[in-house]
């Protein structure tokens, strides 16, 4: 396998070799913790939304989540770069990338409604933030080919009755992403903030949503990546020690069952 000019590889969770980009964004904890959040379904027909570099579905495939995902990419150089992580990790039968607009996009391209979708969109306004220079890193951070409410209105259309639409946003954006998702007849059924440690403030949040499911939310403890730092709480303690939950999540891909709902009493 060679590389392209521009290009790095690294192996990451479940032993994943993953090509990126060094002008793209690159593999980080929001994509690995939206693929631990996916409920395992074996049987399941899947789309990932905006998906980069395919790692989604790639962790999601690995951990047996799923039988078969599309990766829909409205940049063809990523889309081909889906295709080549498909190959190069043995799923080129069962992970296919559809150069596509989320804005455009239905259940005709893809042989009719899946069963899942998942999503890691933009998190910013086109007009928030500094402009990235490399446009791969402006595309995939900002809401310039399709704002949340586009992702979840994509995933709407997508989806069989029942069908499940897994995303991760930021908290301070969470009206957008609910106002989307109720637009978009996905009813949010369970919710994890995520935050550094047990005193700091959530940076990301967890939503899974049903198609046409009635209301009613869990929302699960939050989930803390490090243990603190005793004098500055806000802080991880150095050295960095994952708290126990983090650590069976990277072990797993899984949340424990105190973040599904399985224990609820």
């Amino acid at each position: 396998m060679e590389l392209r000019e521009n290009e790095i590889l690294h192996e990451v969770n479940e032993h994943i070799k993953l090509i990126q980009r060094k002008d793209g964004l690159t593999f980080g904890t929001d994509a690995y913790l939206l693929s631990a959040f996916v409920r395992p379904k074996p049987n399941a027909v899947a789309v990932d939304l905006g998906s980069g570099t395919g790692i989604i579905p790639l962790l999601c495939l690995a951990k047996g989540k799923v039988s078969r995902f599309t990766a829909v990419e409205i940049q063809p150089a990523f889309g081909e770069l889906i295709g080549r992580n498909a190959k190069l990790n043995g799923f080129s039968h069962c992970l296919t990338p559809l150069c596509a607009d989320v804005r455009e996009i239905n259940p005709l391209a893809l042989g009719g409604e899946v069963d899942l979708v998942t999503a890691n969109p933009p998190y910013m306004s086109p007009a928030s933030g500094a402009r990235n220079a490399a446009d791969e890193k402006y595309m995939a951070r900002h809401e310039v080919c399709g704002t949340v409410k586009d992702f979840c209105s994509a995933a709407g259309r997508l989806l069989k009755h029942g069908g499940r639409f897994y995303c991760v946003f930021r908290p301070e954006r969470l009206s957008d992403l609910f106002a989307g998702l109720r637009e978009a007849h996905l009813e949010p059924k369970r919710m994890t903030a995520v935050q550094a440690t047990y005193a700091a403030f959530p940076s990301i949040v967890l939503v899974e949503a049903v198609k046409y499911a009635s209301p009613s939310l869990l929302v699960t403890p939050p989930l803390c990546l490090w243990e603190a730092d005793p004098g500055i709480p806000e802080k991880p303690a150095q050295p960095m020690v994952q708290t126990a939950d983090a650590a069976y999540i990277y072990e797993n891909c899984g949340f424990p069952s105190r973040f599904t709902g399985q224990n609820r009493k």
